[in-house]
C-alpha cells in the first residue's frame, strides 16, 4: 500500500476529494502513516511522528474550512465577550450615534457559534425585525390600521445601522438635504424636483422627521396616521406658522384661518405654483372671487353667503344635488356636508377631494383598510381610487357601482378598452365618470392584470362570461358567470386576485364544477 511521504503531497491529493469525503480521508491517511517510525519502516521514530502530525495539519487546512464555515472565526471559547469582539470589530463603536445595545454586549444580538439549523446572516440571534422588537416594541408600526410604513414591518436595517452612524437614531443617511443624501427620498422619489417658478416648503431643509414619524402607533385611520404625521394639520402647521402674523393674515385676505386645514389649499412639500398652492384649484378661489362664497368675517369666524355649506355648493353644482336626491341607491355621506369629502379651495387631486382618492373613502369605510395589507391589490382599489368602480354621490345600481356586473369589469379589461394619455399616473381618479388609465396600462409587460384583449391563456378567453350558466346555481337557472366568481374586487392573497389558490387548472375549476357533468350541463343550458 502506497504511503504519502510528505504532508504537502498528501494535502494536494486529498484536495481532489469531495468535501463530504475529505474528513474521512484525513483519518485514512493518518492511519496509514502510523507505520512511520516503526522498526524497519523509517530510520527515525521521531521523524515519523513529526511527519504524521504535519500530514494531519496540512490535510485539516484543506478539509476543515468548509466543514466549519458556519462558525465564527474566533476561538471557540465559551467565555468569549464583547472585548474579544472589538479586537476585530472596533469600527462598530465609532460614530456620533452609537446603538445603546452595544453597552449591553455584542452577545445580546449575536451568537458566537451557529448550529446547523441557523441560516441567518451575521450570526444574529433572530431575524432583524423580530430581534429589534425585543427592545423596541413600541416601534411596531403594524398597529397603524391600513397605513403601515412598509420598511418598519419588513426590515429595520432598511433605514438603520444596527451599530453606529453619523446620524441620529443610527439612520443610514440624514432625513434632510439633497435627494442623494436624504434617506427618505431613497424610496419617496415622486415630486422631489421643484418645478420652474414653483415653491418649496422650507421645512424640508430641517428634515422629513420634523413633520413625520415613521413608527407612530394607533388603530384609527386618522389624517395624521395616513401620512405618519406627528400631529394633524393645522396643529402641526401652527408650530411654525403663527396665525397672528400680519403677513399671513394679509395673504389670507384677513379671513380667519387658524383652525382651517392648511392642506385644503397648500401642498406640504412643493408646488408648481407660488405659496405651495395645490395643483387643482376651485374656480372661484382661483379667480380670487372670494365674495361668491364668503361674507365679511364676523367675530373672528367665517361667514358664508348661504345658510349652510350644502346650500352654498348647490348654487353652482345643482346637477350633483339632483343626483344625490334622485339616485335609487344613495350614498349616506353625500347627503351630508360637501366639505366632509371635498376641499372648498384646492386639492392635489381632480374633483377636489380632501385627501387622495383611496384614503378619502377609507376614512369612513375602515372595514376595507385592512385589505391594503394583502399581498395582491386591484390597481383601481388601492391606486386610482374607489371612484373608478363606484359612484361617490349616488347610483342606480347596488353598491354604488358605475355599471352592472361584468360590464363594469370590461370597461377596463374588455377588447374595446382604450387607454388615454395622462399627465400623471399616480393616484388617478375618475370623479367625472370617465375611465382614465395610464398610457401603458395595456402593455402586457407592465399591466397589473392581463386584459382580455390579449387573451394569452386567460381562462375567460375560452370560457365566456356571458350566456354561461353559473354551475353553482342550485336552480340551474341560466345566469351569466360573474368575474367575481373567480376574482376578488379589491385585494387578495392569491396571484391575479383569485378567490382561491389556483393550484392547477382542474383543481381551480373544481371550486365551481363539483363533477364533470357540470361541464356538459353548462353547454346544454345555452
Amino acid at each position: 500500500m502506497k504511503i504519502f511521504t510528505t504532508p504537502t503531497r498528501a494535502a494536494t491529493l486529498v484536495h481532489h476529494y469531495q468535501p463530504e469525503t475529505r474528513v474521512s480521508a484525513i483519518s485514512q491517511f493518518v492511519s496509514k502513516s502510523k507505520s512511520l517510525g516503526r522498526p524497519g519502516s523509517h530510520p527515525s521514530p521521531l521523524m515519523g511522528s513529526i511527519l504524521r502530525i504535519g500530514m494531519a495539519l496540512s490535510l485539516a487546512a484543506v478539509c476543515l474550512p468548509r466543514a466549519f464555515s458556519a462558525i465564527h472565526p474566533v476561538p471557540l471559547d465559551p467565555k468569549i465577550d464583547s472585548a474579544k469582539c472589538l479586537e476585530c470589530h472596533e469600527d462598530k463603536t465609532k460614530g456620533t450615534a452609537v446603538h445603546s445595545a452595544i453597552a449591553t454586549g455584542c452577545l445580546s444580538c449575536h451568537q458566537v457559534r451557529v448550529n446547523k439549523d441557523t441560516t441567518r446572516v451575521m450570526l444574529i440571534t433572530a431575524t432583524p425585525y423580530k430581534l429589534c422588537l425585543t427592545c423596541h416594541g413600541d416601534k411596531d408600526a403594524t398597529q397603524i390600521k391600513g397605513h403601515v410604513h412598509q420598511p418598519a414591518v419588513r426590515d429595520c436595517l432598511t433605514c438603520h445601522d444596527p451599530h453606529t452612524s453619523a446620524n441620529n437614531n443610527q439612520l443610514l443617511k440624514a432625513t434632510s438635504g439633497e435627494k442623494k443624501d436624504n434617506l427618505c427620498l431613497t424610496c419617496h422619489t415622486q415630486g422631489t424636483n421643484v418645478p420652474d417658478k414653483g415653491s418649496r416648503h422650507a421645512a424640508l431643509d430641517l428634515g422629513c422627521d420634523t413633520c413625520h414619524t415613521t413608527h407612530k402607533t394607533g388603530a384609527d385611520v386618522t389624517p395624521e396616521n395616513q401620512f405618519h404625521l406627528t400631529r394633524a394639520a393645522p396643529a402641526l402647521c401652527v408650530d411654525c406658522h403663527d396665525p397672528k402674523d400680519a403677513a399671513l393674515q394679509k395673504t389670507h385676505h384677513n379671513q380667519p384661518f387658524g383652525t382651517a386645514n392648511c392642506l385644503s389649499c397648500h401642498d406640504p412639500h412643493q408646488s408648481a405654483a407660488p405659496k405651495l398652492m395645490a395643483k387643482f384649484v376651485h374656480p372661484p378661489f382661483a379667480d380670487r372671487n372670494c365674495e361668491l362664497c364668503h361674507a365679511p368675517a364676523k367675530d373672528g369666524k367665517v361667514v358664508l353667503t348661504q345658510s349652510d355649506v350644502k346650500a352654498l355648493c348647490v348654487t353652482c353644482h345643482g346637477d350633483k344635488a339632483k343626483l344625490i336626491e334622485t339616485a335609487k341607491v344613495q350614498h349616506p355621506g353625500a347627503a351630508g356636508d360637501c366639505t366632509d369629502c371635498h376641499s372648498p379651495h384646492a386639492s392635489n387631486n381632480p374633483g377636489l377631494p380632501k385627501t387622495d382618492p383611496v384614503n378619502i373613502c377609507l376614512g369612513c369605510h375602515t372595514e376595507l383598510a385592512d385589505q391594503a395589507k394583502k399581498a395582491v391589490h386591484h390597481q383601481p382599489a388601492f391606486g386610482q381610487g374607489c371612484a373608478v368602480c363606484h359612484e361617490p354621490h349616488g347610483s342606480e345600481r347596488a353598491k354604488l357601482l358605475r355599471a352592472q356586473g361584468n360590464a363594469l369589469c370590461l370597461e377596463c379589461h374588455g377588447a374595446d378598452s382604450v387607454p388615454q394619455k395622462l399627465e400623471a399616473q399616480h393616484l388617478l381618479t375618475i370623479f367625472d365618470g370617465k375611465v382614465r388609465l395610464p398610457e401603458d396600462y395595456f402593455d402586457k409587460n407592465k399591466a397589473f392584470v392581463l386584459p382580455l384583449r390579449y387573451g394569452l391563456g386567460h381562462p375567460v378567453a375560452r370560457h365566456p362570461v356571458s350566456d354561461v350558466m353559473d354551475p353553482t346555481n342550485v336552480n340551474k337557472v341560466k345566469t351569466p358567470l360573474s368575474c367575481l366568481r373567480c376574482h376578488q374586487p379589491h385585494a387578495g392573497a392569491q396571484p391575479k386576485l383569485l378567490v382561491k389558490d389556483q393550484q392547477n387548472n382542474m383543481a381551480f375549476c373544481d371550486n365551481c364544477h363539483q363533477n364533470r357533468l357540470d361541464m356538459t350541463q353548462m353547454g346544454e343550458a345555452k
